[in-house]
C-alpha cells in the first residue's frame, strides 16, 4: 500500500535500541498483570487478537512485526512519535493503516498517561482488529472523521492537550512547567464556544474506540484502547459508580475530559451495532448536507475546508464570508488564502495554493438572463453574451451579482465549463465592490450551489507540498532520560542479564545490595526481584521486598490497586 506523501512526514523510525531496561520492565509489568485480568473482563477477541497482531508480552513488540502480522488482515502499522493531529490519525486510519507511537510512558504513570504510547497504541489498538467487524467499524470511521469540519477551537484544544501529555511525560519537566501548561490547556477548554464536527465526532471515537464496553450492561466486556491501556481505569470501569449506558448515536452528547477518569460508560450489543450508528451520524454532517448549512458550517470553523459544487468543481480554503438571498441560496463565497481550486480531489494546474496565496472569491448560482447557471448554457446562449475568448462581457448573476471584464481563457475538462479567467475585471454587489481590475485577474468557478463541505484540502499532497501550514508539522520533543535515572536503569539490566541463568538467587542477591546501598526505593525494581525468583518467600530478603510491596498495596490509589493485583498473580 502506497502511503500518500504528506502522510509519510508524520511517519518516525522506532529507536529500539533506544527503550531503556525501565521501558522493557514498565511494558513486562502491565501486560503480565493485564494479560489475566483481561481473560475475564476484555472481549473474547483480545487476548487470541494479541497473538494475530504480534503483541509480545515480555518485551516491547517491534512495530514492523505489528505491521507484518497486520497485513494479514488488510491492514498496516506505522511507527508515529506521541499525539498527531486527529484529521491525520484518521486519514491513517481510513487508509487501513494504524499510527503506533513509539514512545513508552514513565512508570510513575505506570496506570494511566494522556499521551499516546506503545501500551496503548500496540496492545490496545491492535488486537481488537483481528474482529472483522470491528475493523470495518474502524475504517469507516476513519472515512467519515477524516471529512468531519475542525474548528480553530480545536486546533488550540489538541495543541494544549499535545503539550500537556509531553510535559507530563518528560521526566525533566519541573512542577512549575507543568502547571503553566495545565493552566493554558484549562485556558483552551474554556475558549471552547460550540461543538464542532469534529468535536463530535471525537466523542463518538471516545466513547466506542477508547472506552468503549460490549455486551451488556450487566456483564460488559472491555474493547476500548484506553481502558485496555490503563491499570487502573480497567479495573475501576466494572465499579458500581461508573454508569453504564447502551450505546447509542446519543453517546455524542457526553462531553469527555482526557486527564480524567470517566464517570459514565457505553455498552454496545455488537460492533456492527458501532457502524449503523455511525451512519446515523454521517447523514447529519456538512459534506453529506450541503447547501447554505455547509457554508455556515466551514464558516463557523476558521479553518481549511473544501467547499464542493454541483459541477464536482473543489475549493479549498478558509471561508470567510459568503451572500445569500431569503430563498437561503448562496450568490457569492469567498476564501482567505492560501486557496487551492481542483476537481475530482485532483488539483487543477495553476490553481494550488501558490498561486491563490491571497484567498479567492467567486459569484455561485443562476445568471437573470437565462434562469440559468453558465455550466448549462447552450453555445447559441454563450455567444449572446460574448462569453468567448478575448470578448468583453458583463455578466449579471441573481441577487445583484455582476462581474465585468475580457474573457482571457476558458478551462473545460470533458466538454463541462470549470473556470472563464477574465482580465481587466470588476466584481460587484448592488455598487459594493467585491473585486477590482488591479488585483489581477479573476477566475470565475462555473457552479450553481454547493453540495458539499468537509474538513481539509481536497488534493492533500499537492496542498501541503505547497504551503507551511503549522498544522502539519510534526515538534520532536527532547525525551531524553535524565542522568538520575542511570543507576536504576543499571540495576534493571542486570535483573534481565540474569533471566536465562539457573540457581540465580545469589547474583540477585547482590543487585539487591547494590540498590540498598545506593538507596534506591522503586516498587517496579523490587517486582522484578520477586517476579525473578517466582516469588520465593522461603528466602529472607525476597520475602522482606514482598512485605514492602504488600504495605504499598494498602495504600487507597491506583498504583497500590496495581501492586496489589501483580501480588496475588504470584499466588
Amino acid at each position: 500500500m502506497r502511503i500518500p506523501n504528506h502522510l509519510k512526514q508524520y511517519i518516525v523510525k522506532q529507536d529500539y535500541k533506544s527503550y531503556s531496561y525501565i521501558d522493557q520492565a514498565c511494558w513486562r509489568f502491565i501486560m503480565r498483570i493485564s494479560i489475566n485480568f483481561f481473560k475475564d473482563n476484555a472481549d473474547k477477541i483480545y487476548i487470541k487478537g494479541l497473538k494475530k497482531t504480534g503483541i509480545t508480552i515480555n518485551r516491547i513488540p517491534k512495530i514492523s512485526s505489528i505491521d507484518n502480522k497486520l497485513s494479514k488482515f488488510g491492514w498496516r502499522a506505522v511507527c508515529v512519535r506521541g499525539f498527531i493531529p486527529p484529521n491525520i490519525f484518521m486519514e491513517f486510519q481510513s487508509l487501513k493503516i494504524l499510527p503506533i507511537a513509539a514512545d513508552m510512558r514513565n512508570h510513575k504513570h505506570i496506570t494511566y498517561t494522556p499521551s499516546p504510547d506503545i501500551i496503548h497504541e500496540a496492545a490496545g489498538h491492535a488486537p481488537i482488529i483481528a474482529n472483522k467487524d470491528y475493523s470495518e467499524y474502524l475504517i469507516n470511521y476513519g472515512e467519515i472523521a477524516s471529512k468531519a469540519i475542525m474548528s480553530s477551537e480545536d486546533l488550540n484544544i489538541y495543541y494544549a492537550i499535545r503539550e500537556l501529555s509531553d510535559i507530563k511525560e518528560n521526566i525533566n519537566a519541573s512542577h512549575e512547567e507543568v502547571k503553566h501548561v495545565e493552566k493554558k490547556f484549562r485556558k483552551a477548554l474554556k475558549s471552547i464556544s460550540y461543538v464542532s464536527e469534529s468535536a463530535v465526532l471525537a466523542r463518538m471515537n471516545w466513547w466506542t474506540v477508547e472506552y468503549g464496553l460490549i455486551g451488556s450492561k450487566k456483564n460488559p466486556k472491555i474493547y476500548g484502547a484506553g481502558l485496555l491501556s490503563s491499570l487502573a481505569e480497567s479495573e475501576n470501569c466494572f465499579k458500581n459508580d461508573v454508569k453504564k449506558i447502551s450505546f447509542s448515536i446519543d453517546c455524542i452528547n457526553y462531553n469527555y475530559n482526557i486527564t480524567e477518569q470517566q464517570p459514565q460508560l457505553f455498552v454496545t450489543s455488537s460492533y456492527k451495532l458501532l457502524s449503523r450508528e455511525l451512519k446515523k451520524l454521517s447523514k447529519k454532517m456538512a459534506y453529506k448536507i450541503g447547501g447554505v448549512y455547509a457554508a455556515q458550517v466551514a464558516k463557523k470553523a476558521s479553518t481549511l475546508c473544501t467547499i464542493e459544487f454541483d459541477n464536482l468543481i473543489q475549493i479549498s480554503g478558509i471561508v470567510n464570508n459568503f451572500i445569500q438571498n431569503k430563498k437561503n441560496e448562496i450568490h457569492f463565497i469567498s476564501f482567505t488564502g492560501p486557496v487551492q481550486i481542483g476537481v475530482g480531489n485532483k488539483e487543477l494546474l495553476k490553481h494550488g495554493p501558490d498561486y491563490h496565496t491571497e484567498g479567492y472569491s467567486s459569484p455561485i448560482g443562476k445568471l437573470k438572463k437565462f434562469n440559468k447557471p453558465i455550466n448549462q448554457l447552450s453555445k447559441n446562449e454563450i455567444n449572446k453574451i460574448n462569453l468567448n475568448k478575448n470578448e468583453t462581457t458583463t455578466l449579471e448573476f441573481q441577487n445583484n451579482i455582476s462581474v465585468h471584464g475580457t474573457v482571457h481563457s476558458i478551462l473545460r475538462k470533458k466538454r463541462r465549463l470549470l473556470i472563464i479567467t477574465f482580465t481587466n475585471c470588476t466584481v460587484k454587489h448592488n455598487q459594493k465592490l467585491l473585486f477590482k481590475p488591479e488585483w489581477g485577474n479573476y477566475d470565475l468557478i462555473c457552479g450553481s450551489k454547493i453540495t458539499s463541505a468537509y474538513g481539509g484540502p481536497c488534493d492533500s499532497s499537492k496542498y501541503y507540498s505547497k504551503t507551511t501550514n503549522d498544522n502539519i508539522r510534526y515538534k520532536k520533543l527532547n525525551t531524553k532520560k535524565i542522568i538520575g535515572n542511570d543507576k536504576l536503569n543499571q540495576l534493571f539490566k542486570k535483573i534481565d542479564s540474569l533471566k536465562k541463568i539457573q540457581n540465580k538467587e545469589n547474583q540477585l542477591f547482590k543487585v539487591y545490595q547494590k540498590m540498598q546501598k545506593e538507596k534506591i526505593d522503586d516498587w517496579l525494581l523490587k517486582y522484578e526481584f520477586l517476579y525473578s525468583t517466582n516469588c520465593n518467600r522461603k528466602i529472607e530478603w525476597i520475602n522482606n521486598i514482598y512485605l514492602e510491596l504488600e504495605n504499598e498495596s494498602f495504600k487507597n490509589n491506583d498504583l497500590s490497586r496495581a501492586i496489589k493485583r501483580a501480588l496475588k498473580s504470584f499466588s
